[in-house]
């Protein structure tokens, strides 16, 4: 596979979707070459915002995609080409933005950088470039970012595979504070019932919900005191879940308190970053194999582990008979039998509960959310919708 012809090739497709630039930086993070008119502005502000350092730190330890926010709701999107284990070149999409920004947003945004040295002559041509910048949904920026990934290296990744490291977005003006505030609520509460359920593919939520708080707002000029905070609140709610999903206190304290040790023992944010993370991840696993019935077999606890790792697809019987190695008309009556359902019921069951994760916990919009789930329309979705939960999508978000 010829990458630079893939990503030639790449980069005059999502042309076609408007001004949505590609950029090239070798393993040291110099700039081989972009098609942005605007190279030299955007290349600067990629690296003055931290998204630059961001990127080149995650490529070199991850080989998975990765979408960079800024405070100013500003976005790129990065892939990674390896040679063996190490960073060859990371490939950069963007910037766009997911929804329109009023200057009085970025003006609120850009506080959030108070400590940068600029001038305002840098200002003042950051909102003439920003007015160039196109507004672009999240699922079709994660779409194109799994298509760079595709090309540099031939892997199908799904969308929860990507991992969202953004800062908080500043509030305009005309943001209601409280309303901020239930948002955030919502995504707690999204977030927690996922480690309740033992939900496996928490990926995006998780992304997302980092991506509407900073964590808890503490009055301090200490970044690492703040951070630590912060994952210590989350590890106790996080815990508490997972005692209500079934695991046991003994355990479910235990691991909480490592964590919050390790948090503490923590000497600079590097150490921090992973840890929210890692530590989410370890409790979701462990609530999902307390939760696992033991009455199903170990192929049928493997099709519903696969239906649940992949609702962003289409999914079919077929292929779950392929994975297991049984027919398709065994693996459905099989399946049936030990669930009580068809694959068909219990995939639009799954779908549908993570439709209500989404609903709660995000601001993407009811068409975004049947998208990322693989419905046809976003009319299919809400009729399934309605027929599983006596609501629409819109009532049970207004409820």
């Amino acid at each position: 596979m010829d990458v630079l012809q893939n990503m030639m090739l790449f980069s005059e497709l999502i042309q076609c979707g408007g001004n949505i630039y590609t950029w090239c930086y070798d393993a040291d993070g110099k700039l081989l070459k972009s098609n942005c008119p605007d190279e030299g502005f955007l290349s600067g502000a990629f690296d003055l915002f931290g998204c630059k350092q961001r990127m080149m730190d995650y490529g070199k330890e991850y080989t998975t995609p990765v979408s960079l926010g800024t405070a100013l709701g500003m976005t790129w999107a990065a892939a990674f080409e390896k040679d063996g284990d190490a960073l060859k070149r990371a490939w950069v999409i963007g910037p766009v933005f997911y929804q329109d920004v009023s200057m009085r947003g970025i003006e609120q945004g850009m506080q959030y950088y108070g400590r940068m040295e600029t001038s305002v002559a840098w200002t003042m041509q950051l909102y003439e470039v920003i007015k160039k910048v196109p507004v672009l949904q999240s699922t079709i920026l994660n779409r194109y970012t799994l298509m760079l990934h595709y090309c540099l290296t031939g892997e199908h990744l799904a969308l929860s595979d990507l991992y969202t490291d953004a800062q908080p977005i500043g509030h305009t003006a005309d943001r209601d504070p409280g309303h901020d505030r239930h948002k955030v609520w919502m995504s707690e509460q999204g977030l927690l019932q996922m480690v309740r359920t033992g939900d496996l593919n928490y990926k995006q939520a998780l992304s997302t919900s980092m991506g509407i708080s900073a964590g808890v707002p503490v009055r301090t000029d200490d970044a690492l005191r703040q951070s630590k905070t912060s994952i210590i609140v989350f590890a106790s709610l996080v815990c508490r879940a997972a005692i209500e999903g079934g695991l046991s206190p003994e355990e479910a304290y235990t691991l909480g308190d490592n964590y919050i040790q390790a948090t503490e023992s923590a000497k600079t944010l590097s150490d921090l970053n992973p840890l929210p993370v890692m530590m989410y991840d370890d409790f979701i696993r462990r609530v999902h194999k307390c939760r696992t019935n033991p009455k199903l077999s170990m192929q049928v606890q493997k099709c519903v582990d696969y239906i649940e790792m992949h609702l962003d697809e289409k999914i079919r019987a077929a292929d779950l008979a392929a994975l297991v190695g049984y027919t398709e008309y065994y693996l459905t009556h099989k399946f049936k039998e030990e669930t009580g359902l068809s694959v068909t019921d219990y995939t639009k069951f799954a779908k549908i509960e993570r439709a209500k994760v989404l609903l709660k916990s995000t601001d993407q919009t009811v068409q975004d959310i049947a998208a990322s789930l693989s419905f046809g329309t976003r009319n299919y979705f809400s009729r399934i919708f309605q027929e599983v939960t006596g609501q629409t999508p819109m009532e049970y978000r207004e409820s």
